[in-house]
């Protein structure tokens, strides 16, 4: 795995790229100079839990031969102010998923997903409560 980064400007505005040539931007935040033109790390972080556990949670669910028609996923989480760096301390992660779907293997599917194989989830689990919940909209 490699990504190279580039800076945009002579403030704090990077354009990473990867080996496949997708692009993102990242910035600081406005407080320090940033100019709200990209994403900033800590929120980088925050989008490939999100992905992460999106993916390995529809790839189970799709094991199972589960109706997993459509699935949303929010994250909000805290951060420790008080310490530097601020690392997250608590994140809460809630997919919003759509499908007549079994309870029991989406319960099945996400505990997998954030105990087992969702690497994302492993790494910031060792100095961040990760919570999950879900809503099955049918």
């Amino acid at each position: 795995m490699e990504i190279n980064l580039i800076r945009k400007n002579d403030k704090f505005n990077f354009e990473a790229e990867n080996s496949s040539g997708f692009k993102v931007e990242l910035d600081a935040k406005p407080e320090i100079g940033g100019e709200g033109k990209g994403f900033r790390p800590m929120e980088m972080l925050l989008i490939g839990l999100g992905g992460c556990s999106g993916i390995d949670m529809v790839n189970v669910l799709t094991k199972q031969k589960e109706p997993l028609n459509d699935v949303k996923i929010k994250i909000k989480a805290s951060r420790k102010t008080e310490e530097m760096p601020p690392i997250f301390d608590v994140i809460n992660i809630h997919f919003d998923m759509y499908g007549a779907l079994n309870v029991q293997k989406v319960e099945r599917a996400l505990a997998l997903t954030f105990d087992k194989y969702c690497s994302v989830s492993n790494i910031l689990g060792r100095s961040a409560t990760i919570n999950f919940t879900y809503t099955i909209h049918h």
